[in-house]
This record gives C-alpha cells, structure tokens and sequence, in this order.
C-alpha cells in the first residue's frame, strides 16, 4: 500500500528492551484503523490525495452524513494524506498498521498539552534576576523588553509571559521500533505531542531525517 500516513491516538510510553538489552523509551500509538471516505483525483480536485475517516461518532450533521454514506461509517476525524498510486485505494477501505514496519522513520504530529498562562522563566527558560545584592522580588521577572526612546515601543514577537502549550507539534524523524497488528498498535522511539488519548497523524518520512530519543 503506498499510502503515506494514518490517523491515530496517543496510548502512553513505556519502556522496550532490545535483544542486547538496551532499554529505549518508545511511545506506544494506535495507529488506526482508518476507512477511506474520498479519493482526490487530478482531474475532479486539482489534485491526488486520499481521506481517511478515524473515530466514531454517534451524530452527525446532514452535509457530513451524506459525504460519509459511500464509506459505510461515521467517524470524528478526516484528514488527507498523499498516495503514489490512487488505483490502490477505493472509498470504504480500511488502513491500518499494517502499512509501517520496523525501521521506518516517522513524523507524528498532534496538539501539544495545554499548560495555561506561564512565565518567562517557565515558557522560554530566561535565567531570571540576579539573587543576591538586594534584589529580592525580581528572581523571575523577565527584565527590559525594549529601549525607551527607540524605537519607543515593543517589538512583535518579543519573548514574553503568556499562554504555553496547547499549539500544533511535529515530531520528526522518529523511529518505528516495533509494532503489533492484532491490536493495530505502533511503537515509536521517543516521546510524541499531546497527552494520553491525544489525536495524532502518524506520516512516513526520509530516513535522513531520524532523532534518537
């Protein structure tokens, strides 16, 4: 199957023991399963893509229940992911793990944990004050965020306190250590975005591109 990617969740991390005993964190994912709910061909789309459906859901609005009809299924999630060959796939088809092996390098992208309104210290590692010398409320202040005279104002994007987390990550070059198709799950080496039961989008990239967890 060419496709390049599925649809999954976060499970949780846990440790996997090589066969010379080495133990590595791996992240365990399930990848799928996943329906096909549309084929993007060149001629109808501009395009060539296939949607895939993860996640069921009870309800469904009327434009959305009548796109899924052909596919068989209701689910919460779509997304689009490249194909080498559209002759492979067909609306209603399913995707799974099976489509990773061990030793391929992957991106998994999902939202990262919400960690509410933070500090400089916290959100972009600032040194803080100094501690001694009298200086007794200013251990994690964020000091000077600009000139005064000139230009008489505070650049867009200065590093500041505010909301962290809770923003879309990518994680590349991660490694597939292991998988287990009869419970569609995969193990990847490192740590992924999000929290437990977290949505991700699991893609099969270049092997240059690995980072040891």
């Amino acid at each position: 199957m060419t496709i390049k990617g599925v649809i999954g969740r976060k499970i949780g991390m846990t440790t996997h023991y090589e066969v010379d005993g080495a133990a590595v964190p791996v992240t365990a994912i399930a990848a799928g399963p996943c329906f096909v709910t549309q084929v993007k061909t060149l001629s109808r789309d501009g395009y060539e893509a296939v949607q895939l459906g993860f996640g069921g859901v009870k309800r469904l609005n009327r434009p959305l229940s009548g796109h899924l009809a052909r596919s068989g299924g209701k689910f919460r999630y779509l997304q689009e992911f490249p194909v080498d060959d559209l002759g492979d796939f067909e609306v209603g088809q399913e995707v799974n793990v099976a489509i990773f092996n061990v030793g391929d390098v992957v991106q998994v992208s999902g939202r990262s944990r919400g960690r509410g309104f933070a500090g400089g210290v916290r959100r972009h590692h600032f040194a803080g004050g100094p501690k001694t010398h009298g200086q007794s409320d200013r251990h994690r202040a964020p000091g000077s965020i600009g000139a005064g005279s000139s230009p008489g104002r505070v650049w867009k994007g200065t590093r500041m306190a505010g909301h962290m987390g809770n923003a879309q990550v990518s994680q590349r070059g991660l490694r597939v250590v292991l998988t287990d198709p009869e419970r569609n799950l995969i193990f990847v080496r490192g740590s992924v975005p999000g929290a437990s039961n977290a949505l991700l989008r699991i893609e099969r990239v270049k092997e240059a591109m690995v980072t040891e967890g």
